[in-house]
C-alpha cells in the first residue's frame, strides 16, 4: 500500500482452506492502473517480506483519488493453491493469478523469519510511523487543498491566508522528513480549516435532496374505502 507498507490479509498458522478480502483504492488522481504485490513474512515493510507474485489490473476509469474501490481477495484452497483476484467494484474488470508453488516454508525457515521480526520490531515500528505520519499529511494537504479550491470563497480572505500558510509549512515539514514537525504542522492545518470544514458541510447539507413528507393516515385511508393494500415482506441475499 502507499508507502510500500504490507497490508496483512491472511495471519500466520492461519487454518485452510480460507478467504480473505479487502477494499484498496487508488493513490493519485487519474490513476488507472494498480499493482498488486503478493508477498510472504511478518515484516510491516513490504521490501523486507518474500516476493510470491505481482500482477497489474488495468482499465480502471480516470477519478478524484480515493474513488475507486479495488476489492483484493486472498483464497486459499485445502491444497495450499493461492489464488489471488483484483476486482473493480465500478466497472466489474478483474485480474487473476494463481500461486501453486508459494514455497511453503520450513521450520528452519520460519523461525528465522520470526527471529529477525523480532530484532527488527523497534526499527520496523518507527519506519511505520514515520510513513503513516507522512501518508496522513499527504491525504490532509490533498483534501484542504481541494475544499479550498471548491469552498476557498466561503471563508474570509484572512482565513483562507492562514489555511494556505498552514498547508505551506506542512509541506515543508514533509520535505524535510521531520516525523514530529509533520504531526504538529498536520494538526495545525486541521485547526486552522474548521471554518473551511463547516462550510463544506453546510453547503453539501444546502444540496441534498429533501425528504417529502409523508401523508399520515394514507394507507389507512386507503384500506377503510376497500382499496387492496399488501404489506410485504423482503430478503436481501448477502
Amino acid at each position: 500500500t502507499l508507502g510500500a507498507v504490507l497490508t496483512r490479509l491472511i495471519e500466520r498458522n492461519t487454518t485452510i482452506p480460507t478467504r480473505k478480502s479487502k477494499v484498496f483504492t487508488t493513490a493519485a488522481d487519474s490513476q488507472t492502473a494498480v499493482d498488486i504485490h503478493v508477498l510472504q513474512g511478518e515484516r510491516p515493510m513490504a521490501a523486507d517480506n518474500r516476493t510470491l507474485a505481482r500482477f497489474q489490473l488495468t482499465g480502471i476509469p480516470p477519478a478524484p483519488r480515493g474513488v475507486p474501490q479495488v476489492e483484493v481477495t486472498f483464497d486459499i484452497d485445502a491444497n495450499g493453491i493461492v489464488n489471488v483476484s483484483a476486482k473493480d467494484k465500478g466497472t466489474g474488470r478483474e485480474q487473476a493469478i494463481t500461486i501453486k508453488d508459494s514455497g511453503a516454508l520450513s521450520e528452519k525457515e520460519r523461525d528465522k523469519m520470526m527471529k529477525e521480526a523480532e530484532e527488527h520490531a523497534e526499527e520496523d515500528k518507527k519506519k511505520r510511523e514515520e510513513i503513516d505520519v507522512k501518508n496522513e499529511a499527504d491525504t490532509v494537504i490533498y483534501a484542504t487543498e481541494k475544499a479550498l479550491k471548491e469552498y476557498g470563497d466561503k471563508v474570509s480572505p484572512d482565513e483562507k491566508k492562514k489555511i494556505e500558510d498552514a498547508l505551506g509549512e506542512l509541506k515543508e515539514a514533509v520535505k524535510k522528513n521531520d516525523t514530529g514537525e509533520i504531526k504538529e504542522k498536520t494538526k495545525k492545518v486541521g485547526e486552522v480549516s474548521q471554518k473551511l470544514g463547516q462550510a463544506v458541510y453546510q453547503e453539501q447539507a444546502g444540496q441534498a435532496p429533501k425528504e417529502e413528507p409523508k401523508e399520515e393516515g394514507k394507507e389507512e385511508k386507503k384500506k377503510e374505502e376497500g382499496e387492496d393494500v399488501t404489506d410485504a415482506d423482503y430478503e436481501v441475499e448477502k
